[in-house]
């Protein structure tokens, strides 16, 4: 037995720093695959199986080499490769995982999403894992004098590594990650691993050569990994960082600022440096306040209501597209947001030129109207999660909270992403459950991209009362847009698909019309490649 490991208390810290890189190593992975795949609960339930898969290989191993070759420093051995692994990934992660997204492409015909986020995990992530999953078993090994108190042994090895992966939990998530980043993250747990094998192997006076490689790779791995841009190939980012729930990507054009949030495909938010129309949904979704009356509530009458007695709430407020275009064309009207990323909300203020003055409360949307009193002209529903609506937010017991804070002829409007013709598709069930609870239900299609819009009022006649108002807007642009949309409006007649907070399987539903878009766009590519090769993917793609 080394000299170091004599009272025991060095085993025990390996225990324990091993457990909290292992909680660390995950957390990172999310983040990591988050831009490419999503962060959704399906990527999240395949960081985990992959992860729950290399531990388990690598307690048996552990187990089995311990047993032949009780050496402590073959341990030591993989500590010191795994920290040199997980050093490299901020270095050359992001192009394994598009090296594997391409492989797919041509490997793959359905759940592409799955199949190469699993991939991804297993050739990023497994190896690790499985060095850090040998540790237990071969401390039990080393720890283990005599058979009377061999359960105390294991019950003091378990608990060092509970609370190595409860910090290995917390760090990451509320410290590490929102200051510095996930790739200087995986450098410092990387870094941890490592000065624990070096302690050991100097102190020993073994290994000094592969001891001075692990070091001369983990300072290479520093300098070119700790700023890790994940869309490296983009040259007109304005910024790029992440926050506590999102990787967050601010892209400027000649007539636009663009916000990204974890996937690298797809919009949540945009600014027309002109300030005119955004040709998105958010234009489409104008038609609520119409659809509520705001003009003629504005208008002089016995009533003696004024424009500041209209009142908008935005859940899911973004950047605030939707709350900035209503004020730029009522500047009266009370608008307020709840937006649960706060960075996102600094984001909004520093790029999107939302106004200081406009209410933006940091919180979860369900959570924030079980909490208020208020009541709304216009309540808008465009929570996000990556590529889903968060199920808290999508049953019937979440819209009957809506309807309970709307005003008596108050709509609800719906931002419905990824449009699919497919019978069962996530739409379906969203507008059968929002139709189980409001009577009038309308939709509309955004053209030239996948969202639809859906209204949704206690009030009948949605459609008179748009066109009505739409005659009184002053501005010819905003009504010519709403006579459009009110001549494509669809009365929604409801089914029996219901999502309730008990059963909402919304990530899978949204996962197969992902799978159906992503399934189209890659037929093109498919195509591309047996007609011109390689050369002509990758010219298309530059």
């Amino acid at each position: 037995m080394r000299p170091i490991l004599r009272n025991k208390f060095y085993l025990y810290l390996t225990e324990f720093f091993a457990g909290m890189a292992v909680m660390a190593v995950e957390l990172g992975a999310s983040r990591l695959l988050a831009p490419y795949f999503s962060s959704s609960q399906i990527v999240w339930t395949i960081i985990i199986g992959t992860i729950m898969i290399a531990m388990a290989l690598g307690n048996i191993y552990g187990g089995r080499s311990a047993d032949r070759d009780p050496n402590p420093d073959r341990l030591y051995r993989r500590i010191l490769i795994a920290a040199v692994w997980i050093a490299l990934i901020p270095v050359l992660g992001k192009y394994v995982i598009l090296g594997i997204s391409g492989v797919m492409i041509f490997s793959v015909n359905a759940n592409y999403l799955i199949w190469a986020a699993f991939a991804a995990c297993m050739v990023v992530f497994v190896y690790p894992l499985f060095l850090l999953g040998t540790v237990t078993p071969s401390l039990a090994k080393y720890t283990m004098e005599n058979l009377e108190d061999n359960a105390s042994i294991i019950g003091r090895l378990g608990a060092a590594n509970t609370i190595g992966s409860i910090i290995g939990t917390f760090v990451p998530t509320f410290v590490s990650i929102p200051a510095v980043g996930t790739a200087i993250t995986f450098l410092i747990f990387a870094g941890v691993l490592l000065v624990l094998a070096l302690v050991y192997f100097f102190s020993a006076r073994v290994k000094r050569v592969s001891s001075i490689a692990a070091i001369i790779l983990f300072l290479l791995s520093c300098v070119l990994g700790w700023r890790s841009d994940f869309a490296f190939w983009k040259s007109d980012l304005v910024y790029e960082g992440e926050s506590i729930y999102n990787y967050l990507q601010v892209e400027e054009t000649d007539n636009s600022i663009i916000l990204s949030t974890n996937v690298l495909f797809g919009v949540q938010s945009v600014m027309r440096k002109d300030q005119s129309l955004t040709g998105m949904y958010y234009d489409y979704a104008m038609a609520a306040p119409f659809m509520a009356g705001i003009e003629e509530k504005s208008l002089p009458g016995e009533n003696g209501k004024t424009e500041d007695d209209f009142r908008i709430l935005v859940l899911g407020m973004g950047t605030g597209t939707y709350a900035s275009q209503c004020t730029r064309y009522y500047p009266d009207i009370r608008v307020e947001g709840v937006e649960i990323d706060e960075k996102i909300t600094q984001l909004a203020h520093r790029y999107f030129d939302l106004p200081e003055d406009l209410p933006v409360s940091t919180y979860d949307g369900r959570a924030w109207l079980n909490a208020a009193d208020s009541r709304y002209d216009v309540i808008m529903v465009d929570a996000y999660q990556d590529i889903t609506i968060p199920f808290q937010m999508s049953s019937v017991e979440f819209f009957t909270l809506v309807r309970g804070h709307l005003k008596e002829d108050g709509v609800m409007v719906v931002n419905l992403n990824m449009r699919s013709d497919t019978e069962g598709n996530i739409n379906q069930y969203l507008a059968d459950t929002i139709a189980s609870v409001f009577p009038e239900v309308l939709t509309v299609d955004v053209p030239y991209n996948t969202n639809r819009e859906l209204f949704a009022s206690c009030s009948e006649n949605l459609t008179e009362t748009l066109m009505r108002n739409a005659d009184l807007c002053g501005d010819p642009e905003l009504s010519g847009l709403l006579e459009r949309i009110a001549a494509n409006l669809v009365p929604y007649i409801g089914g029996n698909r219901i999502v309730t907070d008990d059963k909402a399987p919304v990530e899978l539903l949204g996962m197969r019309v992902i799978d159906d878009l992503i399934h189209d766009e890659l037929s093109w590519y498919k195509a591309l490649y047996e007609e011109e090769g390689l050369s002509g993917i990758l010219q298309d793609i530059l």
